[in-house]
């Protein structure tokens, strides 16, 4: 069964995963001729209003495990000036695999933080990072399976988990095209890596990103970065 965005919208429906046919975990969407971006929105929608725009963007479907947070994420998208463009999905990202049958030109993942040895912190943390549920192995081969050949997929993470996703990434044939490494200051270790791969090899281009030079203080970096996100910096 198809439903319009227009009966998404509609407060006296069901939003999600109980708009869909039986035992299926996603809503159905649409109908589109554009080729969709998939965006996985872990614990928040801030990452695909972002991608959307501006400066439009093609079609973005988000993913989001926990309840909450796809409730929420459904309601942010309703009032964001792209809503034409921004459809949730309320399911795992095995679930979505298993279950879609879609291929995307970009995948954003944002963020998969922890696994079984640094657990996060709070049920509906732990639930959103995913890490218990979905560990890097799982991942890239839902990416694989997902991400179209001349496709991109792009990643924050913890930086010591980068060479094990790098290795990974490589064994389902996917190449780093660019990496940037973030400190919280230039005294500080390396506490991220964002990566972003796809089936080409080429030339890596690496680079650092710090973010503060004191508490408070951004660097010009970062805060051209953040500054369209933010009401107050």
């Amino acid at each position: 069964m198809e439903i319009s965005k227009s009966e998404i919208r509609n407060p006296k429906l069901p939003r999600g995963i109980e708009n869909s046919p039986p035992g299926s975990c996603v809503r159905v969407r649409p109908v589109r001729e554009l080729k969709p971006l998939l965006l996985l929105v872990l614990g928040g929608c801030l990452a695909a209003a972002a991608v959307a725009g501006p400066p439009p963007r093609e079609t973005i479907d988000a993913l989001e495990i926990e309840e909450n947070s796809f409730e929420q994420a459904v309601e942010n998208f309703e009032n964001s000036p792209w809503s034409d463009r921004l459809f949730c999905y309320h399911a795992s990202l095995q679930e979505f695999k298993d279950e879609m049958d879609l291929t995307y030109d970009l995948i954003v993942c944002n963020p998969p933080f922890y696994n079984n040895s640094y657990p996060a912190e709070g049920k509906e943390r732990s639930l959103a990072r995913q890490q218990n549920e979905l560990d890097f192995a799982e991942l890239m081969d839902s990416v694989d399976r997902l991400l179209t050949k001349s496709g991109s997929f792009a990643l924050i993470l913890p930086y010591r988990g980068e060479d094990e996703l790098i290795n990974l990434a490589g064994s389902q044939g996917l190449y780093v095209n660019r990496i940037t490494r973030v400190r919280g200051n230039k005294n500080s270790s390396i506490k991220r890596s964002l990566i972003q791969f796809s089936y080409t090899q080429q030339i890596v281009r690496e680079n650092e990103l710090i973010l503060e030079f004191k508490r408070h203080v951004y660097t010009p970096e970062y805060y051209d970065l953040v500054k369209d996100f933010y009401l107050k910096l």
